[in-house]
């Protein structure tokens, strides 16, 4: 019997690794016979970079750049065996590097985001994968292309700072100081959300508040998304405003696209690409998959969407296993998840539940619950 394992992370709790071989411990103890392959997986988010690295073969590369605040933090990349760079932005501009009261996105920049693009083009990267989620950012890119020589300025020629706050005031652009080998370089920027760049369902009104933003802020951003729109629209002859994930990572989507020429794909898709997943899990008898928290959000593109997909393509029974099952799930069923079981087998605290060795523990013995129900079935109908 051949099982593939094929789980995101339990996110703040356990990483793709960590889950698949508790997974396997589980199989294991049901079924020792069992030929067993795993896929660490994530969905352009967290997790990104380790997936592709551990999955394609590659080095992690370690460099300093600026925080959302401008401060030095150490972050870390992939470069691929093609010598295609991969890069989670929430490694240098995420929002949790900022502690509550330090967030507000009209002072934040994706100017980290920059250097890393900068310091992997020097490395002799062409190929660029960008995972965009998670950012504490709302200047839609403007931080970003700064480090990477682009110069805005406003009505009286002042020098602009690449934050959310100097959307509103661009009137100028000068790219003649721009990295000049960034003409030589394609950009597949991974986004989980199709949100428009402004407007109800955009950037600022949609994530701004979770970044530190109140009602004025959020209305003052959503202007300044509209003038730099108006304004690449102007002077590019580019349309981002209603350019589907424009408004992802607040703008940084739209921003990737209008200067960098960056194509925005679902980033589970991109991902079962690079790692060929299509080709291991299409003779497999079964897949077992997995979130933190299985519910409406994992029908918009995550990875048990994309699991599900192939187990409808190839008949192929698909096991989500979760922490906690939320509401709005019966939707997966129809997109190929078998069954989903949650690993909480008693009343626990979240602190308990999230503990990583409770967790593993947990994972474990459900997952041996299964594929022991799975095996007496098996057994039963070889001997009619």
């Amino acid at each position: 019997m051949k099982i593939v394992i094929a789980s995101d992370a339990f996110k703040g709790c356990m990483s793709s690794n960590e889950v698949n071989n508790n997974i396997e411990k589980g199989i294991k103890n049901a079924l020792q016979d069992a030929e067993i392959v795993k896929i660490p997986l994530a969905d352009g988010g967290e997790g990104t970079v380790k997936a592709l690295i551990e999955g394609c073969g590659g080095e992690y590369i370690e460099v300093m750049v600026r925080d959302p605040l401008m401060r030095k933090v150490k972050a870390q990349y992939g470069i691929l065996a093609d010598q295609t760079a991969v890069i989670e932005i929430a490694e240098c501009v995420g929002l949790t590097l900022l502690s509550e009261t330090e967030r507000n996105p009209l002072f934040t920049t994706t100017y980290g985001v920059g250097e890393m693009i900068k310091d992997a083009i020097n490395k002799g990267s062409r190929n660029f994968i960008i995972g965009i989620g998670g950012s504490a950012t709302n200047d839609c890119g403007m931080g970003m292309l700064e480090a990477l020589g682009y110069e805005f300025f406003d009505a009286k020629r002042n020098k602009l700072k690449g934050i959310g706050k100097s959307l509103n005031l661009v009137k100028y652009m000068d790219d003649s100081k721009k990295e000049e080998k960034l003409t030589e370089c394609k950009f597949s920027v991974l986004c989980d959300v199709n949100n428009p760049l402004y407007g109800e369902n955009g950037a600022a009104y949609v994530y701004a508040k979770q970044k530190g933003a109140d009602d004025n802020v959020i209305a003052y951003l959503d202007k300044g998304l509209r003038n730099f729109a108006s304004f690449v629209d102007k002077t590019m002859s580019k349309d981002i405003k209603n350019l589907a994930g424009a408004g992802a990572a607040g703008g940084l989507g739209g921003g990737l696209s209008a200067f960098l020429k960056g194509e925005l794909l679902s980033g589970i898709e991109v991902i079962f690409k690079q790692l060929e997943i299509e080709k291991v899990v299409k003779d497999a008898n079964y897949i077992v998959t997995g979130e933190g928290k299985i519910d409406i959000q994992s029908v918009m593109g995550k990875v048990l969407t994309g699991i599900g997909k192939l187990g409808k393509q190839y008949n192929i029974p698909v096991i989500g296993i979760c922490g906690s099952l939320g509401a709005g799930i019966d939707k997966l069923h129809e997109m190929g998840i078998s069954a989903m079981f949650s690993i909480i087998n008693s009343p626990l605290d979240l602190e308990t539940a999230m503990d990583k060795k409770n967790a593993g523990k947990l994972l474990e013995a459900t997952v041996r619950e299964i594929f022991m129900l799975i095996d007496t079935i098996t057994k039963k109908n070889l001997s009619h």
